[in-house]
């Protein structure tokens, strides 16, 4: 009895030690050696070992699982239009961009750390030939109209409104001038000029007023004229009339009385001046952003991300051709040494080898105990 326990004893621990070497062996063989050995010309059987005969075929395996099931445009895309991946971006840009709102750096200075080829003097020169191009298309494009054609109606209509007040205006101007010491004194040298020039005549209508004045006669006549309804309806036609005619100019007969250069260096000047880039850019960037801040951060931002997540959703299977991430996946582990894929592979799935060493051993134990049996029951 003692013999045949000691038998069977013994092939179980021959059976576990082949099964348990064996499966250790294959394992080990899956990855060494990592290259083949020769003896004259000959090939040493089983070298290298399984990975690093077919790492190419494994690499563009790896690759085809990668994108045909692990990293999809329809996983990407689910993953992008996701709303706490879209309230992650949002957070992540309301921290970046909260110091850019604060910052008390001018404009200029953001302008250089960012490397924008911007400054003043060149703003103001692209805006000095933006002017020029304009006036000299404006001249152009209105030169054959009409005053007519070229005013909008509305400023058309403003100045026939505005014609009854010119007419008030220029008879309220000449009524105070000519009732001034100025006007009278005006009135009295033109008037004393105008007998002279008849010579005696002048004399006896002198004489017949006696000591009053001409002038004195004259200008109370002439401020009642002025006042008078007729007067002024008089003005108001005649200004209605000219309106009229100004109208049918031709612009080209205003714009050739001004020297183009001129109008331009004029309009340059003052634009530039009125603008005045220079001092806008030196302003702390705090200054256009904080009264935007607010209005940016809870309703611009959340759009743009929702818009920038929904067009990068849109050309994402464009964009993953594009990036060809079969292929660089393929070529990662290809570049890999076979000492690293051993590594990560046993870094993966070391315990589960384990479990087929030991499970290698436990089977070859098992057969050793059935062996024993056999032979006990044949001798």
């Amino acid at each position: 009895m003692l013999d045949a326990f000691i038998l069977i004893l013994f092939m179980v621990i021959v059976g576990a030690l082949i099964g348990g070497v064996t499966n250790s062996l294959a394992i080990k063989m899956l990855f060494r050696p990592y290259r083949a050995y020769y003896i004259g010309k000959f090939k040493v059987p089983f070298t290298p070992g399984l990975i690093p005969k077919r790492r190419g075929e494994l690499a563009e395996q790896l690759g085809k699982m990668v994108v045909d099931h692990l990293i999809t445009p329809e996983s990407l895309q689910k993953k992008v239009m996701n709303d706490d991946f879209q309230k992650d971006v949002t957070r992540w840009l309301s921290e970046e961009l909260q110091p850019v709102f604060t910052s008390d750096k001018t404009v200029n200075e953001w302008m250089d750390i960012l490397q924008v080829p911007v400054s003043s003097e060149r703003l103001n020169v692209w805006l000095e030939e933006w002017i020029a191009v304009k006036i000299k298309d404006a001249k152009a494009s209105y030169t054959s109209q009409t005053l007519e054609e070229a005013l909008p109606e509305k400023w058309q209509e403003k100045v026939a409104e505005n014609i009854p007040r010119l007419v008030d205006f220029i008879a309220g101007r000449a009524e105070t001038y000519f009732t001034s010491p100025e006007g009278k004194m005006k009135v009295k040298i033109m008037i004393d000029d105008f007998l002279k020039e008849r010579g005696m005549l002048g004399n006896m209508l002198g004489m017949f007023l006696g000591n009053t004045s001409v002038a004195d006669k004259v200008q109370p006549e002439i401020v009642k004229f002025i006042k008078h309804e007729g007067t002024q309806e008089i003005l108001f036609n005649l200004l209605t009339k000219e309106w009229s005619k100004l109208k049918q100019m031709k612009l080209e007969e205003f714009i050739d009385r001004l020297p183009e250069e001129d109008l331009i260096m004029t309009a340059q000047t003052s634009i530039v001046k009125l603008v005045n880039i220079e001092e806008h850019l030196s302003k702390p960037l705090s200054h256009w952003l904080e009264p935007h801040k607010q209005a940016f951060f809870q309703t611009q931002l959340p759009k743009w991300v929702d818009r920038g997540t929904d067009l990068l959703s849109r050309k994402i299977p464009n964009l993953m051709e594009k990036m060809h991430l079969q292929q660089i996946v393929q070529e990662q582990v290809e570049s890999f040494s076979v000492g690293r894929l051993e590594e990560l592979v046993l870094g993966i799935s070391r315990r589960e080898f384990k479990m087929i060493t030991y499970l290698g051993a436990l089977l070859g134990g098992v057969i050793g105990i059935i062996q024993g049996i056999i032979a006990l029951l044949i001798s």
